[in-house]
């Protein structure tokens, strides 16, 4: 199983506010289409409700929904009360990529995790007055490269990195 993590966040880490986005900028919001497209995307449950009802389920992604609601139910989605248990469901996985995609509780269950491989973390180069946060982490124990930078213009509001980082074994 190989899983990853992909995550926008701000000057300050942050990554959200009222449970929702807190900026539009197109080019970000496709790469993470593109990058997650025929993966698993594993979420929070208040992340699933933040993604507006039309476009839920995201499409072409297995969608997954972490939750401690034992009843709590999505048309189209698999629903565990653990990460361990995700991943435990996922172990024999080889073809699609386990995404991490929010939101804070769930990065930082992640984050703890020894599973992580890799995470695509876009850097939006403005700060926003966010309530959940990014978690700290150790910068030395990952390699990283810039996969493409985008300036402020007439469709973002902000100029943003995006990196990969790749555990060091």
């Amino acid at each position: 199983m190989k899983t990853a993590l992909i995550v926008a966040m701000d000057s300050e880490r942050g990554i959200g506010k009222n449970n929702d986005l807190m900026w539009h900028l197109p080019k970000d919001m496709q790469f993470f289409k593109d990058t997650t497209q025929g993966q698993i995307v594993v979420m929070g449950r208040k992340n699933y409700d933040s993604i507006p009802e039309k476009y839920r389920p995201l499409s072409n992604r297995l969608n997954v929904i972490l939750t401690r609601n034992k009843g709590f139910q999505a048309p189209n989605c698999l629903v565990f009360h653990s990460l361990n248990a995700c991943f435990d469901h996922f172990k024999e996985e080889t073809e699609r990529t386990v995404f991490i995609i929010g939101g804070g509780e769930i990065y930082r269950m992640a984050l703890d995790s020894v599973e992580l491989h890799e995470m695509y973390i876009t850097q939006v180069h403005h700060t926003y007055d966010a309530e959940t946060y990014f978690p700290v982490f150790n910068e030395a124990d990952w390699n990283c490269q810039v996969i493409f930078e985008q300036e402020k213009d007439e469709r973002h509001e902000a100029a943003f990195t995006v990196k990969k980082y790749t555990k060091i074994a």
